[in-house]
């Protein structure tokens, strides 16, 4: 039976109500994140705002888990 791989996400918005995201912003960060192992499977432009979401998956394992600030 094949295993299953488990993943870990990661969301990031860009850019500002009033400035959208530079393109040379954008590219910096897809390149930090693919160094790391992230690949992006969604970039979007919510309706209304000048800012763009950015969605990435990687195989989650001990040795790439992010730590994560839960809410209080």
């Amino acid at each position: 039976m094949a295993e299953i791989t488990q993943w870990e996400y990661r969301v990031e918005s860009l850019g500002s109500v009033w400035k959208g995201a530079r393109d040379a912003d954008i590219e910096a960060l897809l390149d930090d994140w693919g160094e790391e192992g992230w690949e992006v499977f969604s970039l979007e432009k919510p309706y209304g705002s000048s800012q763009v979401r950015i969605v990435a998956k990687r195989p989650l394992s001990d040795s790439t888990r992010r730590s994560r600030n839960w809410p209080g």
